[in-house]
């Protein structure tokens, strides 16, 4: 019994690393996270859990010039990257805020 709750333990704690390598220069897998952003049901570039509390990334929502770390504005086209929605096992966790976007 012991045995299954520290495998079971390690696995938790595996998966809870691998989310949230957003770097200190706004970049995941080298990627930067500002920019146009297009939402999508599969294929994403990342899977991103929406947060209230402890995000890697802060997000504001902007209408144009999404140049800053953590501004993204929504497109239907041309993306510069893509974003699946999820309840689980995110690439990394992101808080929607109205100001100071970027790393926290």
């Amino acid at each position: 019994m012991k045995l299954v709750l520290v495998f079971l333990l390690g696995v938790v704690m595996t998966f809870g690393m691998t989310a949230g390598e957003v770097g200190s220069d706004c970049t995941f897998k080298g990627k930067k996270l500002a920019g146009k952003v297009q939402f999508v049901t599969s294929f994403p570039d990342f899977k991103v859990q929406v947060v209230d509390s402890f995000p890697d990334l802060n997000v504001k929502k902007v209408t144009s010039f999404p140049s800053d770390c953590g501004q993204w504005q929504e497109v239907t086209s041309f993306p510069d990257f893509k974003v699946q929605i999820v309840t689980s096992f995110p690439d990394f966790k992101v808080k929607y805020v109205d100001s100071f976007p970027g790393v926290p």
